[in-house]
């Protein structure tokens, strides 16, 4: 299973849906607050050159927002 990280706060409604996806595929997923967590803000920023969220980072492969296309393809689900 590929290393995930998702990138988000606690308000967004986009951010929930990834992790709800996620959770639904039996994804691991580690998941960082960028407000609560200033490191993991300037992580996301560096890694995917955006300021919103969500952000997935499977295996160093970034998908921005709630791409669920982007994400079977980045886990290799069908």
């Amino acid at each position: 299973m590929p290393k995930v990280i998702v990138y988000s706060t606690e308000w967004c409604p986009w951010c929930v849906r990834l992790k709800d996806w996620l959770k639904q595929n039996k994804v691991k997923f580690e998941e960082k607050d960028i407000e609560k967590d200033e490191e993991a803000a300037a992580e996301m920023i560096k890694k995917s050159g955006q300021e919103s969220v969500p952000v997935a980072d499977v295996d160093g492969e970034i998908v921005i927002g709630f791409d669920v296309p982007a994400l079977k393809k980045a886990l290799k689900l069908k």
